[in-house]
């Protein structure tokens, strides 16, 4: 009986994620399908399953194309104009607009992983990802900011690390991320370079 319930459970740990993980992507994908599927259905006169997710794509990717051309320079200094002269909207505006390029972005920001002790006595550590290194304005000029997201969450905290304090960790960032979101079950595979 030992056995049977042994293999139970193996077989529900190999099951488990891949099934949620389809789930998920399902979700993703009947929302974003759906955000337009009633539009379209009444213009082309019947559902077309996908469609409402292939034009976002097209529509994204398009927006992301014509937003790094000379044409479009005129609007964006137009848009920040108008976003800089309301406070509330610029500070709202830039603090998504630096969350998400933090992810996709040019300069992407978590990609720096180290390793800081919380009490330099203690024996407990923290890992996180360097995400500012100019803290000069703060007068800090030895210090940098370290993102440390929470296991299981999407948020986390900012520490203020003095730069002797902290180990860059020889591990991509993305193992490292994974590492932490998943509660430190995760295995670590490391590699020859800094991330």
């Amino acid at each position: 009986m030992k056995k049977l319930t042994s293999y139970f459970f193996q077989g529900l740990l190999y099951l488990a994620p891949i099934s949620i993980t389809i789930y998920v992507i399902y979700l993703v994908f009947d929302f974003s399908d759906n955000l337009l599927q009633e539009h379209l259905s009444k213009l082309i006169g019947r559902e077309v399953p996908g469609l409402g997710v292939l034009i976002m794509l097209v529509f994204l990717t398009a927006l992301g194309y014509i937003g790094q051309t000379i044409i479009a320079r005129p609007f964006k200094l137009f848009f920040y104009k108008i976003i800089h002269t309301i406070p509330l909207l610029e500070l709202i505006y830039s603090a998504i607009k630096d969350f998400f390029s933090a992810f996709v972005g040019k300069d992407k920001k978590f990609n720096k992983p180290v390793m800081f002790k919380v009490n330099p006595t203690d024996h407990v550590f923290r890992l996180g990802f360097i995400t500012n290194t100019q803290l000069k304005a703060l007068g800090l000029s030895d210090t940098v900011a370290v993102y440390v997201p929470f296991s299981y969450t999407f948020t986390g905290e900012t520490y203020l690390v003095s730069k002797d304090a902290i180990k860059i960790i020889n591990v991509p960032a993305s193992e490292v991320m994974k590492f932490i979101v998943a509660g430190g079950v995760a295995d670590i595979v490391g590699n020859e370079k800094n991330s």
